[in-house]
Order: structure tokens, then sequence, then C-alpha cells
């Protein structure tokens, strides 16, 4: 099966998403990241500089449990257009 090319909104999710994660980490290394979330390192930076426009979701879902970070806020980032309101 081959991927259609992503469009330029998902490039630019992408490369949203990669800037939250990475200020969200912090001073924190990124080995100790993505071992936290079981995923690589490599992985982590490919997220992290735009390079892996679309992760898995249980890849995203597990970045952000580690770095206690909301999926809704995470889904504002990506999809600002949806303009998602919190609830509870």
């Amino acid at each position: 099966m081959v991927r259609s090319p992503l469009t330029p909104q998902q490039i630019a999710a992408g490369k949203r998403l990669g800037a939250f994660l990475r200020e969200a980490r912090g001073d924190r290394k990124p080995a100790e990241v993505a071992q936290a979330a079981s995923i690589s390192p490599e992985t982590l930076r490919k997220i992290e500089t735009g390079r892996l426009a679309t992760p898995a979701f249980t890849t995203v879902a597990a970045l952000a449990a580690v770095l206690e970070i909301p999926l809704d806020e995470l889904a504002r980032i990506c999809v600002p257009e949806l303009n998602l309101q919190r609830t509870g």
C-alpha cells in the first residue's frame, strides 16, 4: 500500500506539534522522555523536528502522558481551526 503525500496542512500541524512537544520537554533529555514513552530517541527527534508529521496516536498519547499534557490541548495545536473547547 502506497501512502498518499501529506498535505501542507498536515505538514504544518506536524511542525506545530513537534515544536510544542519540544518546548514541553524542557530540559529533560530526549532519551529519558523517549524511554518513558516507549519510543526510540530517533522517533522523538523526528517528531520534534517535524520530520514525522503524523505520528501514531499511541505515540502521541504516550508522549502526552509522559509530559503531562492533556490530549485535547494537543488536538487544539494540531487542528486549531476546530476551535475545540475544554469540557468539564
